[in-house]
């Protein structure tokens, strides 16, 4: 067997197994969602285009926003599934993006510690910044008219996990 021969082999066999682990991917996603009791957070009358309203879950200390972005969201509902939540401490080191949220680009930041932005059209990812991880997303439902958050999807900035017990 050639060199260029091993190194092709070697690269499909490792291609291979990675196509294999998908499932588990999936699964682990699913994991780092976290349920908690179903808590009002607002309304659909009440929420208007581009004006988000701060709200705190799953403990009072844990600062959120919600928001109706005016485009589909992933993880959003309602019928344009534009409604969404995050929450508000940046992944990276904790900084507050209370007040940050820019409507016309559908973004929270830039965190005033280093000046990470979080896209919140694509799950909170990081567009620009130190920020390695996304934002925690509030897992939402709606029940006629009112707005649930019913879980957190990430791990909260500060918490060493995200479940129905309390652990800092």
């Amino acid at each position: 067997m050639s060199r260029r021969q091993f190194l092709l082999s070697g690269g499909v066999t490792i291609a291979l197994i990675g196509l294999g682990s998908l499932p588990g991917m999936v699964q682990a996603a699913q994991l780092l969602k976290a349920s908690y009791p179903r808590q009002k957070i607002g309304s659909l009358p009440a929420l208007k285009t581009g004006v988000p309203l701060d709200f705190n879950y799953p403990y009072p200390d844990v600062r959120n926003i919600l928001v109706k972005l005016g485009v589909e969201a992933g993880g959003g509902v309602g019928v344009q599934k534009d409604i969404v939540a995050f929450n508000q401490q940046c992944t990276h080191m904790g900084g507050p993006l209370d007040g940050t949220y820019k409507q016309e680009h559908q973004v929270l930041g830039p965190c005033p510690l280093h000046l990470t932005v979080f896209d919140l059209t694509h799950h909170g990812m990081v567009t620009s910044g130190h920020a390695t991880e996304s934002l925690p997303q509030i897992v939402l439902e709606i029940q006629d008219d009112d707005i649930y958050a019913v879980g957190v999807m990430g791990l909260v900035y500060g918490y060493s996990a995200m479940t129905s017990q309390r652990t800092v």
